[in-house]
């Protein structure tokens, strides 16, 4: 791919050149998600995952063609609605084995809100005599190739350049035998699907599970995100991955590579779930769902739904030994990842629709949502199936969170405090997204690249920051303007008592 000076500048900033220069941050928001701006903090201070809240259920999966094992699905907010595709399956357990009694579809829900959704009659698919139905794709509806419906996802491509008649696009995984890979399809409207390209786009995975794509509009290219195997095949000791390839134009594909987690532990890892974070596109934010077997030990059999469980177990032991929960990753190349150990969704207490292989697997795609709360900002809703495999439906549980609020620096009562590493700002105004207790506090320093308070924004200058806002920008006795260090190498100084630092920005 060939970068304009545009592009490369805006790399260069997100991966400088040397530890020593000043790291341009622009006016973007930047969230605490990781070191990569910290250069220094006392001990009380640490980067604190929070768990999002749990909510309704956002639709429960009863239509005939549907099912219990409708494992993955993909969100996005579309004009004045959000759209919601999800895969339908449903299994039984029959005599030792697992079948598939209607086979697998892509349905189409939708909502006004994100909070509810509702399933329209779309007459595209034929299901039993009859097209009044919500299915997207079958087997058989892209003319000239076989597909597999119950592993595909829907994106809206936000590519400027992006035909309108492929403005929705697909991907799919083939079925045939000895033909292993990836199709993408197309559709003006995200309802009527076609190929696009005449051959698999991406053949070097085992892509048994949610694989996706998108544009990014940093760097300038589409990226592919699936499954493989580390080190074996299924039932051989192969460890579930994840690897990612890169495309100028969504047909060819660079060589795949895996993605990389410093100084985490080897675990199956299921789905994926990435995409640049709306706020701070430059971020990647991940949701993969964890796969953990300790076989039939004392705890497996005081789980719920023991005898279902067993049954299961005829088919595989692990199907009914395996657990399943969501955790969060982040990245700032889309390659080497930040995986948090501890869930961002666990199983639960609930002693229905919970500790089952297969649940907790979190939708593609962060929707912005109203909350419920008296004059409160929007937040953000992630989804999440539960009852997987234990009845006649499942349900999409909506879970909400802060806007930003992912991972906070937090710090005690007593106190704690971070101080960045150099970087260079466009802006006059410095912009903060935090939460403190009624007794808590923020207090920021601005400071030249060699650490020196810069005067009118030390920390005594500094008014003291309590409350929760979305939104608060940082003023100090002399007012809010940074105008003055504006394209200057500056390093920030923020000192935080009981309170939580999701974001910051220049603007």
């Amino acid at each position: 791919m060939k970068l304009n000076a545009a592009m490369l500048i805006s790399l260069l900033a997100i991966s400088p050149l040397c530890a020593d220069e000043p790291i341009d941050i622009g006016s973007r928001r930047e969230l605490m998600i990781d070191d990569y701006l910290i250069e220094s903090t006392s001990d009380s201070l640490r980067l604190q995952l929070h768990k999002p809240v749990r909510r309704n259920v956002a639709l429960v999966t009863d239509a005939p063609w549907e099912g219990n094992a409708c494992a993955y699905s993909s969100l996005f907010k579309d004009g004045d609605r959000y759209r919601m595709y999800f895969t339908a399956n449903h299994y039984v357990n029959h005599e030792g084995r697992v079948e598939e009694p209607h086979g697998r579809h892509l349905c189409y829900a939708e909502s006004v809100d994100g909070i509810h959704f509702t399933k329209p009659k779309l007459g595209l698919v034929e299901f039993d005599g009859s097209k009044q139905n919500n299915i997207v794709l079958g087997p058989d509806t892209i003319p000239g190739v076989r597909i597999d419906p119950g592993h595909t996802t829907i994106l809206k491509d936000t590519n400027p350049d992006c035909p309108p008649d492929a403005r929705y696009k697909a991907i799919v995984r083939s079925p045939v035998k000895g033909e292993r890979g990836l199709f993408a399809l197309k559709s003006p409207d995200g309802f009527r699907f076609s190929r696009l390209g005449n051959k698999l786009i991406i053949t070097d995975g085992y892509f048994d599970s949610e694989n996706l794509a998108f544009w990014d509009a940093v760097r300038g290219e589409y990226r592919a995100y699936f499954r493989d195997f580390h080190d074996g095949l299924p039932g051989r000791g192969g460890i579930r991955g994840i690897k990612t390839a890169t495309s100028p134009d969504f047909i060819t594909w660079s060589k795949a590579e895996w993605l990389e987690y410093p100084g985490a532990p080897h675990e199956h890892l299921y789905t994926n779930q990435i995409a640049p974070y709306a706020r701070a596109p430059h971020i990647f934010i991940g949701f993969p769902n964890r796969y953990t077997d300790r076989g039939w030990v004392d705890s497996t059999g005081k789980l719920p739904g023991l005898e279902e469980r067993k049954v299961r177990a005829k088919a595989s032991p692990r199907y009914g030994s395996g657990v399943t929960d969501a955790l969060m990753m982040t990245s700032r190349d889309g390659l080497t990842f930040k995986r948090w150990g501890e869930a961002i969704i666990r199983p639960g207490r609930s002693r229905t629709n919970s500790w089952v292989y297969g649940d907790n697997i979190i939708s593609w795609g962060i929707l912005p949502t109203k909350s419920d709360l008296p004059q409160s900002p929007d937040e953000l809703s992630i989804y999440a199936i539960e009852g997987y495999w234990t009845g006649k439906s499942q349900n999409f549980r909506r879970y909400s969170i802060r806007v930003d609020g992912f991972v906070s620096a937090q710090a005690p009562l007593s106190g704690g405090e971070f101080v960045t590493k150099p970087i260079v700002f466009k802006g006059s105004q410095l912009e903060l997204n935090y939460s403190t207790s009624a007794a808590g506090s923020i207090h920021v320093e601005i400071q030249d690249a060699e650490g020196k308070p810069i005067p009118d924004h030390t920390l005594a200058d500094c008014h003291e920051i309590f409350g929760d806002e979305i939104q608060r920008t940082v003023a100090w006795k002399n007012g809010e303007s940074v105008k003055q260090v504006e394209g200057t190498p500056v390093r920030l100084r923020f000192v935080l008592k009981d309170a939580d630092l999701y974001s910051f920005r220049f603007h």
